[in-house]
């Protein structure tokens, strides 16, 4: 019996298997690796009905081509990425049907589904339905490169390789859609100082929060490698080595600034100037080379009340998802939910008929 899957054609330029990390192995030297956009992954298996942290398939920059090899299958891209269906049948390149993200779709047998270009962000995600039947390692499905670890002999999406599928087939509920996009913010990345702020000088400091830094193209799923003014230490960049968070900003002795991501190392020897408060390190996570961001510092309280204003925000944006509606369709349920109505008059004309009139309350 064949196993339901997803085939890649075309395996894209940096795909990966992840879901919201592998945490509580750092003492052991295994980092936490996972999505970089977690917030996409969430909104995305929502739109399909997964539990929030369930795998899904990161897609960095130019996205794979997925056949399906299942009786049907639903799927739903969170982010700005391009994506497109081809039907068995059509002729190569030809009849592409436009398929939108933050939506599910349910594809059947045969299908293919370009996952094109990612525009205005490094990375999109794709759930599916029932996630994908693959064993986890130190239970997480998050892939780490660098080591080998997670699906797939812990490496990216090849040419040929097959995502088996949880469930056989779609759910026979209908497709739906997010009610708007979330709000990853704007202006400058929200910091904590420290823990290290002590070992810089004062103008140092000043300087990391006033002025703006380029993303260095050697950045990854590592570190983004920042590219601006460079930051004095008092003694030298050296410390005893310590545990790192994803967000970490270190400061080697060339004084640019290194912000940590999922990728980075458990433990680390160089000062850090300042942490990433976790509500943007979705956006911080979806920034491209050549992209331009600057700090604000905010305290632990602020940063806190931040986090629990984006969780609402998404709690909302998942209250909202509604069924999809056919273009240049009538929203009935919204329709219904107006007070088209505000009251009945009953006057007698001069017949002695009774006649009824829709009207506004007195």
């Amino acid at each position: 019996m064949t196993v339901p899957a997803l085939k890649a054609i075309r395996p894209g330029l940096f795909t990966t298997v992840q879901d919201l990390g592998r945490f509580g192995f750092q003492e052991l030297g295994v980092p936490v690796a996972g999505m970089l956009d977690p917030l996409a992954l969430r909104l995305a298996n929502a739109l399909v009905g997964n539990p929030p942290g369930m795998a899904g398939v990161e897609i960095a920059y130019l996205g794979p081509s997925l056949r399906v090899e299942a009786d049907s299958v639903r799927i739903a891209a969170a982010g700005p990425l391009a994506m497109t269906l081809e039907r068995p049948g059509e002729r190569e390149g030809e009849g592409r049907q436009p398929l939108l993200p933050w939506r599910s779709h349910s594809l059947r047998r045969g299908d293919t589904l370009h996952l094109n270009s990612v525009s205005g962000a490094a990375v999109a995600v794709l759930a599916v339905a029932g996630g994908f039947a693959l064993p986890a390692f130190l239970g997480s499905l998050s892939t780490y490169t660098r080591a080998g670890l997670g699906p797939l002999g812990g490496q990216p999406l090849r040419e040929g390789t097959a995502l088996p599928l949880a469930a056989p087939a779609a759910p026979t509920t209908a497709d739906v859609e997010l009610p708007e996009e979330p709000d990853y913010g704007s202006g400058p990345v929200r910091v904590v100082l420290g823990p290290q702020d002590d070992r810089f000088m004062e103008e140092a400091v000043r300087l990391f929060l006033t002025s703006s830094y380029t993303l260095g193209k050697q950045s990854d799923r590592m570190g983004l490698r920042l590219e601006g003014p460079a930051l004095t230490h008092r003694a030298g960049a050296d410390i005893p080595s310590d545990g790192l968070v994803t967000g970490s900003i270190q400061v080697p002795g060339n004084g640019l600034p290194i912000l940590l991501l999922n990728d980075h190392q458990t433990i680390g020897g160089y000062a850090k100037i300042a942490t990433v408060i976790s509500a943007d390190l979705p956006r911080v996570g979806r920034l491209r080379a050549g992209d331009r961001l600057s700090f604000a510092a905010v305290t632990v309280e602020e940063a806190e009340a931040i986090r629990r204003r984006q969780e609402s925000h998404l709690a909302a944006l998942v209250r909202g998802i509604r069924a999809v509606r056919p273009p240049g369709g009538v929203d009935l349920d919204a329709l219904y939910a107006c007070n088209l109505v505000s009251g009945v008059v009953d006057i007698v004309n001069g017949n002695g008929d009774i006649l009824s009139l829709l009207g506004e309350d007195p």
